[in-house]
């Protein structure tokens, strides 16, 4: 005959710690599957239609890494002349 053994003080405390982490582990699921701001990074949101928002360049980036095309742009003319 089987004997049914319950678990102790410490196993119930651990199983009631692990439940509280798996509840706030699933609320914030549900936020970032609802397109909450809450713990998601920095990317475009989908408009209505489905499309991402456009992202936009600094004038100073963009002059930034024309600057570096340019500068590429010599170093192979130099190599080629």
């Amino acid at each position: 005959m089987p004997t049914t053994s319950f678990p102790s003080v410490s196993q119930l405390k651990r199983a009631l710690k692990v439940a509280e982490q798996l509840e706030a582990l699933e609320a914030e699921l549900a936020s970032l599957m609802a397109g909450s701001e809450k713990g998601s990074t920095k990317t475009p949101t989908a408009k209505p239609d489905g499309r991402k928002k456009k992202r936009t360049m600094s004038p100073e980036a963009r002059e930034k890494i024309a600057a570096a095309q340019r500068k590429r742009w010599a170093k192979q003319k130099k190599a080629v002349a």
